[in-house]
């Protein structure tokens, strides 16, 4: 293999694909990055085996071929690299020569047999829906999935497909996340659970812009097609929860806010609330006015809200880092917030619009008593 491209697409691709390379593995191979050169194509790619990326760059291909490089030194090197034409040249000895300006670094570097083939998806099972549309359904939906391992199918975000749109949800026994997108293109009417790390990974590449991009689903795989590049993902196996008869339908007390002042005034109340580590803060609801209360070992805080009120007045407690992690993903001015009792979860919805466009779900606390 022989090959010079430019040293700025190069590390661009290096750092796209690195995304993928195991953090933790006992196999060296999931560490490395796989290099084919191809006509006038490069194409960099990497996998942990639960997610694989690929990406594509224009180069000047003197000589085809095929190796696996030693990730994180290549990516280290071709960082400092970037206002540079960068030619890579392979031996019969599986030696690559990285060359550029008058300099050059030789690599040993991996068997290409070992590396894993990658799954490809031909299926005409897919939606279409914009990036900046999917990069949102992300964000408000996998900072909600469970972390450890006792339930491995909570550490992923379910994805409804049907109807014309896309709904996630993630819980973690504490919490729940719901989210819906319009999508368009689509001939699907399936559920699949995504990995959260997986879905993180792919909202990093993804901008801001309505382009439409085609999400695949095939037998236990997800791939996205960003044209130049390619992430594919395996689902995974199990049921979810039945997260509808979790949230409920009917409540007796309703408020609505402003997002920012409630979102400002947990900050502040929190900031006691941590130093004595339980990070609780307590909602009193009444006419007009929402209290909220914090204390430790060296005070205590109240912060005042007006809101719009109906129903019974409430007192009600939750950890407040649970809310504000909801809060941070929300861009609307004003929210709705819908209790029943101190011992039932809230739920926050959208105070205008499609009621259906987010749902955040949060268990109370034991109330903490009077300040």
């Amino acid at each position: 293999m022989q090959v010079v491209c430019e040293g700025l697409d190069l590390c661009d691709a290096v750092i796209t694909v690195s995304r993928a390379i195991g953090a933790r593995t006992t196999n060296p191979i999931l560490e490395g990055i796989k290099i084919v050169a191809d006509e006038d194509v490069l194409t960099l790619s990497a996998t942990d085996l639960e997610l694989s990326i690929e990406k594509k760059i224009k180069a000047e291909v003197k000589v085809e071929g095929e190796v696996v490089v030693p990730g994180k030194f290549f990516s280290e090197l071709v960082k400092k690299l970037t206002n540079e034409k960068i030619e890579l040249k392979l031996n019969e000895n599986n030696l690559m020569k990285i060359k550029y300006t008058d300099s050059e670094t030789v690599l040993q570097c991996f068997p290409v047999y070992e590396f894993p083939s990658f799954q490809k998806l031909d299926s005409t099972d897919f939606f279409g829906v914009s990036k900046k549309n999917f990069k949102n359904l992300i964000s408000k939906t996998t900072f909600s999935v469970a972390l450890d391992d006792a339930r491995p199918i909570l550490k992923g975000c379910l994805l409804e497909i049907e109807d014309g749109k896309v709904k996630a949800v993630s819980l973690d026994g504490y919490r729940l996340a719901l989210s819906v997108q319009k999508i368009k293109e689509s001939n699907l009417s399936v559920s699949v659970v995504v990995p959260a790390k997986s879905l993180n990974e792919i909202s990093k590449l993804l901008d801001d812009e309505d382009e439409i991009i085609n999400i695949y689903l095939q037998r236990n795989f997800m791939m996205v097609d960003l044209n130049d590049c390619i992430i594919t993902t395996r689902l995974l196996e199990g049921d979810f929860i039945n997260y509808k008869q979790i949230i409920g339908n009917e409540f007796d007390t309703k408020i609505t806010v402003n997002k920012k002042q409630l979102e400002d005034a947990l900050e502040r109340a929190s900031l006691l609330s941590k130093i004595g580590q339980n990070n609780f803060v307590q909602f009193d609801l009444r006419d007009k006015l929402l209290s909220i209360t914090s204390r430790s070992e060296i005070g205590n805080a109240r912060e005042n809200l007006n809101i719009v009120f109906g129903g019974k007045e409430l007192v009600i407690a939750f950890n407040a880092r649970y809310f504000m992690d909801a809060l941070k993903v929300i861009q609307d001015e004003f929210i709705n917030i819908k209790f029943n009792s101190a011992q039932n979860p809230c739920v926050i919805t959208p105070f205008e619009g499609e009621e259906e466009r987010y749902l955040f779900l949060i268990l109370p606390l034991r109330p903490m008593g009077a300040m």
